[in-house]
């Protein structure tokens, strides 16, 4: 990351391009199945619903947020608020969970996303002051590159959490959780009309 900033305790490093394409596509797939159009879905209970599904409990938590994404994907459609540079970038939010810091970054010079991802994810895994990492990456396009950043992660971290919408194949001391279950709620979609 080109702006050093200092990490929270729980950092989610989602990579927005991939949490887009995901979204779109369940809404997409839900509008027509459960007969009525979708709203927007709102960004804050996303996060919230990922913090619960990786173990966060409820009160004054410190969760940082680090959106990754390429220049030409700086909105999350199916969400609201949806302008990572405009509307999310060095925000925050708080809930029942804690406190929720939002940042945005895209690739500079002659690196790719990905690679801002992983090296983020490094980062994340070395730092002293990360007990908790949430992680949504691309999995189809750099899935498996993760795997080997995660099992370097630093002893003692209260662990990693990874979601996606396919239990990945490569192994590692992780969990994983369903992303879609994630963007259903946050869409409001409930139970009842699955």
């Amino acid at each position: 990351m080109e702006k050093k900033i200092p990490f929270e305790p729980v950092v989610m490093l989602i990579d927005a391009t991939y949490l887009e394409r995901v979204g779109t596509d369940l809404v997409r797939h839900f509008t027509p199945l459960i007969k009525r159009d979708l709203p927007k879905a709102d960004l804050a209970v996303l996060l919230e619903c990922l913090a619960l599904d990786a173990g966060v409990p409820l009160g004054d938590n410190k969760v940082q947020v680090v959106f990754v994404y390429d220049g030409a994907d700086k909105h999350l459609s199916f969400c609201t608020p949806s302008d990572l540079e405009k509307e999310l970038h060095a925000m925050a939010f708080k809930s029942q969970l804690g406190e929720f810091s939002l940042y945005a970054f895209q690739p500079s010079g002659f690196s790719s996303r990905e690679d801002l991802f992983l090296e983020s994810f490094q980062l994340l895994g070395e730092s002293k002051e990360v007990r908790k990492i949430i992680v949504v990456p691309d999995e189809d396009g750099y899935g498996e590159q993760l795997g080997s950043y995660i099992n370097k992660v630093e002893e003692g971290k209260d662990g990693v959490t990874v979601f996606g919408m396919n239990p990945p194949a490569y192994q590692g001391a992780f969990a994983f959780e369903m992303l879609g279950f994630a963007i259903l709620q946050a869409l409001g979609i409930r139970p009842d009309e699955l």
